[in-house]
């Protein structure tokens, strides 16, 4: 099984682990020196054709390019809002709809956020939610942490069911919604885990998470099951979006009739209050626009592209939310009259945030690419990222294909794109060992959404936004156990569905 290529394919990721998280290099560093080794490898003993390594470089870097624009956007919009301080006044209106901290985070980082999702994607909920997270009290860290994990159980439809009917393109894929949202019932333990990270290290933490767990387990139940069911009767395009809706409206009234909500009250101020310099209109707005600028843009211009031929063929999709940012950004300075150097001032400091992030995806990128074409070579050997899938190629493929799907997202930053890499595999392998097809794909999906709690490019952006570098390792280390523990979940849903 682990034969010199196999063992070749799997060293430059041990190398990028270990530099990251036991010699403790920054991201970029560890990114590169990865990405350079992986290079010379594809070129000395995969013997990868000069062309194919040449499109590996050009598609990284189109992919980056692509997030580099929702980074920009993203942090132009958060500079624009904090000068006239939007948030400040945000965080006072969530807190007069529920003093808990406990309700404010997991609606603003599980139903907003899953409605985002719905309706953007491209890892957007992150770089929306972690400042408002702030906002209300959290650390910096615990925000981002918190925001990555809402990021996950809408990532199986995504934005219009892209990471489908995208990610599986040309595989028949008519009962993999379905399968998904079943299986993806699982997700309702992510509000669990947002209330396990916000009370740990509190005084009173293990009082205040059992305090919160029915308002937690409640919040998972009122997303999964109107998704689930929205996948039954409206296909892959709406779950996430129907889910968060009816869920925060189930959620909404039950708080208003005080079942499940915490019996405590309890706020991350103490006895400090926030004060309003405007009113909840005003203050809503900017993001009112963004939503329906996202939502214009996914309807307008969602199948419109730009093509572009460089050595390879390479699409941009006109809509990026970065777009939606920069413009819901440029609205908000002239209704509110920002002061004119505020605008080129934010665009600056955007650029500067966001670059450090487009090294990284693009490094990432670029070694993703290599994977797929490294087939393309002289040497006869199969692609790197084929001899790593056939690892899994046992009757426990069930088990396995939520992690293989995940680390796919990791190294990524899409659920969509670790479809479309693993999805052919999934399909080859489910039929040489005699399995259902479509629910090995449906398990793909689910563990890729689940290793959008740890994805590189969606981490990246959030460290952005909310001003911080170098904090991978932290931040891993609090979405590590959740997300295991989902994949965990998952796997033995897939083995229980295939075998019992």
């Amino acid at each position: 099984m682990f034969n010199l290529p196999v063992l070749l394919s799997i060293i430059p990721f041990l190398v990028f682990i270990i530099l990251l998280l036991w010699i403790k290099t920054s991201l970029l560093k560890a990114s590169v020196i990865t990405l350079v080794l992986f290079t010379i490898l594809t070129i000395l003993y995969w013997q990868i054709l000069p062309v194919s390594l040449l499109s590996s470089y050009i598609k990284g870097f189109f992919v980056a390019f692509d997030i580099f624009i929702i980074i920009f956007g993203a942090i132009f919009f958060l500079g624009i809002l904090k000068d006239l301080d939007v948030i400040k006044n945000i965080s006072y209106y969530l807190e007069h709809f529920s003093k808990d901290y406990r309700v404010q985070i997991i609606i603003l980082a599980w139903f907003f956020e899953n409605f985002i999702e719905g309706t953007a994607g491209f890892g957007t909920p992150v770089a929306v939610v972690a400042p408002l997270l702030i906002g209300l009290g959290l650390p910096v860290i615990k925000a981002l942490v918190i925001a990555l994990l809402g990021n996950s159980a809408s990532v199986v439809f995504g934005a219009a069911g892209a990471p489908i009917r995208i990610g599986f393109a040309g595989l028949d894929v008519s009962s993999v919604p379905y399968i998904s949202a079943l299986i993806n019932c699982a997700g309702f333990i992510v509000p669990i885990f947002m209330l396990w990270i916000i009370t740990s290290g509190r005084i009173n933490g293990k009082k205040e998470f059992f305090g919160g767990l029915s308002f937690a387990i409640w919040s998972g139940i009122a997303f999964v099951v109107p998704s689930a069911l929205a996948a039954a009767f409206m296909g892959q395009e709406f779950p996430s979006i129907v889910g968060s809706i009816i869920g925060l409206a189930l959620v909404m009234a039950s708080s208003k009739l005080g079942i499940f909500t915490p019996k405590n009250i309890l706020s991350l101020r103490g006895e400090e209050t926030l004060k309003k310099t405007m009113s909840a209109f005003r203050a809503f707005l900017p993001y009112a626009v963004l939503i329906l600028l996202l939502i214009l843009g996914k309807l307008v211009l969602g199948n419109s592209n730009i093509n572009i031929s460089l050595i390879i063929d390479h699409a941009f999709n006109l809509f990026n939310p970065g777009f939606a940012f920069i413009i819901a950004g440029l609205i908000t300075a002239f209704i509110w009259k920002s002061k004119k150097e505020n605008i080129p001032l934010s665009a600056i400091n955007s650029f500067k945030g966001a670059i450090s992030p487009f090294l990284v995806i693009v490094s990432m990128s670029a070694l993703t690419q290599l994977m797929i074409n490294s087939g393309q070579n002289n040497s006869g050997l199969p692609a790197t990222i084929t001899l790593i899938a056939k690892i899994f190629e046992t009757s426990w493929l069930p088990f396995f294909a939520p992690f293989i799907a995940a680390f796919g997202a990791f190294i990524t930053g899409s659920a969509t794109v670790s479809n479309i890499m693993f999805g052919n595999f999934f399909s080859v392998a489910a039929q040489a060992l005699g399995l259902s097809v479509a629910v090995i794909l449906s398990l793909g999906v689910v563990g890729g959404s689940a290793g959008n709690m740890i994805a590189l490019a969606d981490m990246l952006a959030g460290e952005a936004v909310v001003g911080v570098k170098n904090r991978e390792r932290e931040i891993l280390k609090g979405v590590f156990v959740p997300c295991v523990t989902y994949l965990v979940i998952v796997g033995i849903i897939g083995m229980i569905i295939i075998y019992i």
